[in-house]
Order: structure tokens, then C-alpha cells, then sequence
């Protein structure tokens, strides 16, 4: 039998000063390669100053990423690819990205050609009244001038890449939804395409795209015109003796490895994490559009009131009235203490909560997940209609699925740690009986009381699995 030789463990290194990483914590998805704030500021000035935004830039990098990988140590090799695996993926949007805006060019020259010989040209706006109308006069300004502007399609591809991930989280804010957020990029940089002779220099590029996200947002809500309700008891259910939480059947978390660091985007200056916890975001959707567009470009992007009226095309006063209005709102849904609602980073006690959320779990032990439990949990699984307070309750509800002599059995678990919106989070998997897979199933987000004690557990689909790093089937 072959033997391989021995090769000594060797922990993660930065890829700047060669220094361990620090552990990972049981965390899972993408892996950061710098040991610190220091060294990640490091390597992004010197990916800006020797490659700069440019499509070659990227390139560039990627060969210099290649050329360096070596299979030994384990560690450093895997470190290598995860940062090569992130150049592959941007220069992918890029390329994503350049043909969709050339295709978008194609559009915008047939509608100007057509809307000559057609007396009532087609309607390519988003929707029936959109906050960002493009005129025909306007479209074909912007299609008879494309060939003069610098900006080539890859061009604008780079440039907007570098500001994707804070303005997926905007998006993200705006609408509640990690599926709607990336749709909504796509149709902001589409947007910004098509506006792209009014765009008057790299400086002003983030503030640009922000104003066309923002619009982009409005108009989106106008089409879903999305209210939050509150959950209705099920016939033959016991959901606990709580008042019924509001129900928000589009609202899905954000994994925390997509967010955008102050060191990777200096300029999109670090925002409170607590704008991003599910508790706030659940909130602001109470809020009408205009007023959560108002509250979220003043009170989490710090923008003044002018800046906030002219993205808006409000008047000051305008502005200023809709941030009155909707503050009161937003602390009418949101918990009576701060500390209820939002935490520093989870704690060492949390983190071990979580894994014996998890054992408890895998091992169908319901005495030990009920300790876990605050008394007034509360469990919600959107967009399902399903919804419990109260640890007895919950345990009522999750018993017959896990108890190996009930008819309703579902199968055997596995659980893998993950994180969402500043919280802890974990990824379920089930295997049925007769089987031998284990199948993604749950993605809950738990939030957790003063005494450590899980007080909300929120479940999402399992399509949002591969976004938090985590496979479809163990």
C-alpha cells in the first residue's frame, strides 16, 4: 500500500506578513486570508496602485495569484485558491455584467430605430409609473452617444464591480430579500448604463450608483406593493399563548462573509451592524417605501438632507417630513431596549449554546434543545405560515418530527454552523429514512436573551444555502 509522506500541520498564514490566521470558530464560507484590518488595507492599496479598477488589472492579479499557488503546505495552498476562487468570481461579474450592458445597448439602439416607424414605441421601463423614467428622447441620446464615451462596456463593468457589495446591501435593506437584493444590482447597473453619459466622474460613481439603486428599489416596491401582516392561527395548532408576530413572507437573512468591509471599500465607511440584524430589517418593512428609502439613505448611510432630497427628487422640507414621520414608525416595531434587539459580535457562550443547539438536534434529544430555550421563544419559518411562541409550544411542534416512533418522523439531522446578519446561524440537514444523504433542509438564525438563552429562532428555505457557503447535501 502506498504511502504518502508525512507533511507537518501548518496553520492558515496571511498572505501579506505569512503570521497564522486566526481560528475560524467553527465558522463556515469563505475564508479570509489576512490575519488582520492592517494587512488587508495593506493588500488592497497594492492591488489598487499596481492594477487599479481595470478589467487587465484583474487579469493581472489572477496570473500573479496562479503563478504563487504551491500544492505545501495544505494550508497555504488552500489559502491561495480561496483568494484566487474570489479574483475568478469578480472578473465573472465583470464579464456578467460587460454583456449584459452590451446587450442592453443592443435594446436601447432597436427601441430608438423602432420608435421612428411605430407610433406608440414599447415601454422600457420597469414599471407602469417609475421614479426612473427614461424618456425615448432620453434612450436614444444615450444610444447615439455611446460610442464617444470613454466608458466601454467592460469599463463600466469594472467600475461598478468595485462598489457591488455595498450596494447589494443597500438594495438588501430596501427590500428585505437576499434573492430580490442581487436582482436589484443587476437592474440598477442596467439602469446606470443607460444613464451613463450623465455620469460625471469616478468620484462621484458611489453616490451615482446609491441614487439609481435607491429608485431602483422604489420602483420595485411600487410593482410588489408588499404590507406586513400578522401570522393567523391554524386550525388544530397550538402556537403558544404570545401575541402573533408580524408576518413578512419575503423577508430572508443576509450571510455576513457578502458584507462589505471598511478595509476592502474604505470609502463605504463602516455602518452600524445593527441596520443589518433581522429584527431591524424586519421592522423598517413596515415603513411605506419613500419613508424607508429617506430613513435608510440619512440615518444608516449618513447622507444630509439635501443629498437625501436630491437622490429622492424631494425638496428639503419634503425629506425632512418623511424622516419625522417614519422614525416614530421604526421605534414603534422595534423592542423596548437597544440591548433586545442588538449585541456586539456573539459571544463565547453563544457560540457554545450553538452547538449544543446542534447536538441537541443530531442526537433528537428534546430535554436538552427545551434547556437551551428561553420561556417566551418564538419560532417563525417564512414564507410559511407556520409560527410559535413559547418553548412549550415549540418543542410541540418539532416532537412528532423528530421522534423516531412518530408517523411523521422526517429523519435523521446534521447541522453545520454559519453566520447571518451578525448572528449565529446554523444549516440543518436531514436524512430520510431509507436514505443515506443528508439533504439541506432549514436555515435557522436564532437570536439570543440576556442569560444566553435562545429567545427567536427564524427558519429560511434551503435554497439560500450555497450563499452562506454551505453544500446542499453532506
Amino acid at each position: 500500500m502506498t504511502q504518502f509522506p508525512e507533511v507537518p500541520v501548518v496553520a492558515d498564514l496571511c498572505a501579506v506578513c505569512a503570521k497564522p490566521l486566526p481560528a475560524r470558530n467553527g465558522r463556515t464560507g469563505r475564508s479570509s486570508v489576512y490575519c488582520s484590518a492592517a494587512c488587508r488595507q495593506k493588500a488592497y492599496r497594492e492591488r489598487q496602485g499596481d492594477a487599479g479598477p481595470s478589467v487587465h488589472g484583474l487579469i493581472k492579479e489572477i496570473g500573479r495569484q496562479v503563478e504563487e499557488l504551491v500544492p505545501q503546505p495544505p494550508s497555504v495552498f488552500y489559502s491561495g485558491v480561496t483568494e484566487l476562487s474570489s479574483a475568478v468570481a469578480r472578473l465573472r461579474r465583470v464579464a456578467r455584467t460587460a454583456r449584459d450592458t452590451a446587450r442592453e445597448t443592443v435594446t436601447l439602439r432597436s427601441v430608438t430605430e423602432t420608435s421612428a416607424t411605430v407610433a406608440s414605441g414599447a415601454e422600457t421601463s420597469v414599471s407602469p409609473a417609475p421614479v426612473t423614467k427614461v424618456s425615448a428622447s432620453a434612450a436614444s441620446a444615450s444610444a447615439a452617444s455611446a460610442p464617444q464615451l470613454a466608458l466601454t462596456e467592460t469599463d463600466f463593468a469594472a467600475l461598478t464591480e468595485s462598489h457591488r457589495r455595498e450596494i447589494q446591501v443597500h438594495c438588501y435593506r430596501m427590500s428585505g430579500s437576499y434573492d430580490d437584493a442581487e436582482d436589484l444590482v443587476q437592474e440598477t447597473f442596467l439602469r446606470a448604463w443607460r444613464a451613463r453619459d450623465a455620469f460625471e466622474g469616478r468620484a462621484s460613481a458611489r453616490t451615482w450608483l446609491y441614487r439609481i439603486a435607491t429608485n431602483a428599489c422604489l420602483d420595485f416596491q411600487r410593482r410588489t406593493a408588499r404590507r406586513p401582516q400578522r401570522y393567523e392561527p391554524i386550525p388544530g395548532m397550538n402556537h403558544g399563548t404570545g401575541e402573533a408576530p408580524a408576518r413578512l413572507t419575503w423577508l430572508q437573512p443576509y450571510p455576513d462573509d457578502e458584507l462589505p468591509s471598511a478595509e476592502e471599500q474604505p470609502e463605504a465607511a463602516a455602518v452600524g451592524k445593527e441596520t443589518l440584524e433581522l429584527v431591524f430589517l424586519a421592522a423598517i418593512q413596515h415603513l411605506p417605501p419613500r419613508q424607508r428609502a429617506v430613513l435608510v439613505l440619512r440615518d444608516v448611510l449618513g447622507l444630509t438632507a439635501a443629498e437625501t432630497a436630491e437622490a429622492l427628487d424631494l425638496t428639503v422640507a419634503s425629506a425632512n417630513s418623511a424622516l419625522q414621520r417614519a422614525r416614530p414608525t421604526l421605534r414603534d416595531h422595534l423592542p423596548d431596549r437597544r440591548g433586545d434587539w442588538t449585541a456586539a459580535a456573539p459571544t463565547d457562550a453563544q457560540r457554545a449554546v450553538l452547538q449544543g443547539y446542534m447536538a441537541a438536534v443530531e442526537r433528537l434529544d428534546f430535554t436538552a434543545m427545551a434547556d437551551l430555550l428561553s420561556k417566551d421563544v418564538t419560532l417563525t419559518m417564512p414564507p410559511n405560515p407556520f409560527w410559535f411562541t413559547g418553548r412549550d409550544a415549540l418543542i410541540d411542534f418539532i416532537r412528532p418530527s423528530l421522534d423516531p416512533a412518530s408517523p411523521m418522523f422526517l429523519g435523521h439531522w446534521r447541522s453545520l454552523p454559519a453566520r447571518a446578519n451578525g448572528q449565529l446561524a446554523c444549516g440543518g440537514y436531514v436524512r430520510r429514512p431509507g436514505t443515506n444523504v443528508y439533504r439541506a433542509q432549514v436555515l435557522d438564525v436564532l437570536r439570543f436573551d440576556a442569560d444566553d438563552r435562545i429567545v427567536e429562532v427564524m427558519s429560511f428555505e434551503p435554497h439560500l444555502f450555497p450563499a452562506f457557503g454551505l453544500p446542499l447535501k453532506l
